[in-house]
């Protein structure tokens, strides 16, 4: 386990689509999804000290939840919680943590990693991470990891690759927004696609020299206040400036325009648990494909549905097919799973109402 390992890992989302257990006061990464024992982000520090000293992992999240981060993080220093006062998406905060890390290690080699993604077979992960860690400290390349795709998924990015290339770690061609159902089908049918994972890896040099590129302003943006990184003065500084760095994504900001962008096709089983249904996929099912979380639960001419409540509530459901019912504190949500998309949708209408 090499010093030179760093991992910034993105636990700032709100996690809107797993209302009413996500809240944008106590997030998804926050919450045992699985009922395993630990939550998402537990599961994730775990995963990536497998291969990073832990001191070297970074928690990059949103000031509101650093109480949160402390409380299921404690061996994590708070010099290595970085905190955006404001929500400008992965580009500024993936900058910010890479001027951070430069200072500490300018030799550093980083993996930014979802705080709130399910992982199979860790024991593949970490040779995949590995081996990306090993090409990036030896060539000035871009690297993400790359998820073969089971069916034409619309709610994920693709990356296209040189379908020519032969070789185990791949020249990406293009990124590509999610797809309706026929072009995603098309992506599938290639061979030539993969899902976008949204795990990077470079070394510093190499995402900086990118960001100076492709991302000028914003780069000066981050410089002024470099020489205050890590002192105690780094904080009013990003307070001041934080908010003038332009919304944007890593994709956009920088992977998308750069042309030594490589994938590595992983070999674990990924998903990036972003919706109950997601999560439904990944859950052990009964002999009617009901999955449960935490509920003690008695189905009769029921199938498909998955069920979360707290741990030990006993939960009757007769006659629904394919429904979400999920009961947390107050709220009580019965939703078809079809239609799962609309639920970041209704929960700002309920909260709304509720403030009437």
């Amino acid at each position: 386990m090499s010093s030179n390992y760093y991992a910034v890992i993105m636990a700032g989302g709100v996690g809107s689509r797993f209302w009413p257990v996500s809240t944008p006061e106590f997030p998804k990464q926050f919450h045992d999804m699985l009922g395993s024992g630990d939550t998402l982000i537990q599961k994730t520090f775990k995963r990536l000290s497998q291969v990073v000293p832990k001191e070297n992992i970074l928690i990059l999240s949103h000031e509101n939840y650093q109480e949160i981060v402390k409380e299921q993080l404690p061996s994590v220093e708070t010099d290595n919680i970085i905190l955006e006062p404001d929500m400008r998406n992965t580009a500024p905060c993936i900058l910010y943590a890479a001027m951070k890390i430069k200072k500490k290690n300018p030799d550093a080699v980083m993996v930014v990693a979802p705080s709130d993604h399910w992982i199979e077979d860790e024991l593949q992960f970490v040779s995949n991470l590995q081996r990306t860690f090993d090409v990036c400290e030896r060539d000035k390349v871009l690297m993400t990891l790359g998820i073969l795709p089971t069916f034409p998924n619309t709610g994920y990015g693709y990356i296209e690759f040189n379908k020519l290339d032969s070789r185990p770690i791949k020249k990406v061609v293009q990124f590509r927004e999610k797809p309706d159902y026929v072009t995603a089908r098309k992506f599938v049918q290639s061979r030539h696609f993969l899902w976008n994972s949204g795990i990077f890896i470079w070394s510093i040099s190499s995402i900086l020299d990118a960001f100076s590129e492709f991302q000028p302003v914003m780069t000066e943006l981050f410089d002024q206040g470099y020489n205050l990184l890590n002192t105690p003065a780094e904080k009013a500084f990003i307070e001041e400036n934080y908010s003038k760095a332009e919304n944007i994504s890593i994709d956009y900001a920088v992977m998308e325009k750069a042309n030594n962008v490589y994938v590595l096709p992983a070999t674990f089983d990924w998903n990036d648990l972003g919706t109950w249904g997601s999560l439904y996929d990944k859950l052990p099912k009964d002999d009617n494909d009901n999955a449960v979380v935490n509920a003690t639960a008695f189905f009769n001419n029921a199938t498909n549905n998955i069920v979360r409540t707290a741990k030990g509530k006993v939960v009757v459901v007769d006659g629904l097919n394919d429904y979400i019912i999920v009961d947390k504190d107050d709220i009580l949500l019965l939703y078809p799973k079809k239609k799962e998309q609309e639920i970041k949708v209704v929960s700002q209408q309920v909260t709304d109402k509720l403030k009437q």
